[in-house]
C-alpha cells in the first residue's frame, strides 16, 4: 500500500506564499478530495509532490520517500496536471507511445488505456482535433500508463460532460477499490462530495479540515474558514 504524506510543505515564490505548513496523508485504497478554490495552492502541492517544484520547507513522501527516489516513478506515480501538453498535429496512440517508450512500457499498454478511457475510435485522430472533454480523456490515460499506483489528478472533470463525470468517477472507484491511492484536485465541493472518501480542505495555502467525507456536514466551520463558495 502506498500512502501519499505531506509533512510541514510550505512553498514561497518573492513575498508570495502559495502553500503554508501544510500536512496530510492521503491513503491508499481511497478517493482523497483535495478542496479548494481557485488559487489555494492546490497545483502547487501537487507540483511539489512530483518534484517539478521544489519545497521551501517540508517534503512530500509517496509510500515513505520522495518522488525523485522512486524506482521507475512514472509508473509509481500517474499524473494528470493539465490536459494541454499535447503536440497538436500528433495522433493520440502516437502521443501514448512517445511515453511508453520513454519508461519502456509495451506497446499493448497503449490500446489498453485507450480502451479505459472510451478512445479507442479516437486513437488514429489528431489531437488538434480534439474536444477539451477528449484531450482530457487522452490525459486520463496518459495518467494511467504505467499501471500507477498512485494517481495525482488536477481538476479532471474539466471538459467532461455529464457522461464523462458519471464514468471517471466509477474508473476511480474502481481503481482505489483495487487498493491505489488517488488524490482529487478540484474546486467543485458537489463533484467532491459524490466522488471523494476523505478530504483535505484549503485555501489561502493552508489546510483548513482534514477528515473522512461525512464530517464535512457536522462542521460547517471548516467550509466557513476555507472562504469557499462551491456548489
Amino acid at each position: 500500500m502506498t500512502d501519499v504524506v505531506a509533512r510541514g510543505l510550505t512553498k514561497t515564490f518573492g513575498r508570495v506564499t502559495a502553500v503554508r505548513d501544510m500536512s496530510f496523508t492521503a491513503p491508499a485504497g481511497t478517493i482523497t478530495g483535495f478542496l479548494g478554490p481557485n488559487g489555494s495552492g492546490k497545483t502547487t502541492t501537487l507540483r511539489m509532490a512530483l518534484g517539478l517544484v521544489q519545497p521551501t520547507g517540508g517534503d512530500v513522501l509517496i509510500g515513505g520517500v520522495p518522488y525523485a527516489r522512486l524506482a521507475h516513478p512514472r509508473r509509481r506515480v500517474g499524473a494528470l496536471l493539465e490536459a494541454t501538453g499535447f503536440h497538436p498535429g500528433r495522433r493520440a496512440r502516437d502521443h501514448l507511445r512517445v511515453l511508453a517508450a520513454a519508461e519502456r512500457i509495451p506497446d499493448r499498454r497503449v490500446d489498453e488505456v485507450l480502451g479505459q478511457v472510451d478512445l479507442a475510435e479516437a486513437a488514429g485522430r489528431r489531437v488538434r482535433g480534439f474536444s477539451l472533454g477528449m484531450r482530457q480523456r487522452l490525459g486520463i490515460a496518459a495518467a494511467l500508463l504505467g499501471d500507477p499506483e498512485v494517481l495525482l489528478l488536477d481538476e479532471p472533470v474539466n471538459g467532461l460532460d455529464p457522461a464523462g463525470i458519471a464514468w471517471l468517477r466509477g474508473l476511480l472507484r474502481r481503481l482505489a477499490a483495487e487498493g491505489r491511492t488517488i488524490l482529487l484536485a478540484s474546486h467543485l465541493l458537489g463533484e467532491i462530495a459524490q466522488t471523494a472518501d476523505h478530504v483535505l480542505i484549503v485555501s489561502s495555502g493552508q489546510l483548513r479540515f482534514a477528515g473522512p467525507l461525512r464530517e464535512i456536514g457536522e462542521t460547517n466551520e471548516a467550509l466557513e474558514s476555507a472562504f469557499l463558495d462551491l456548489t
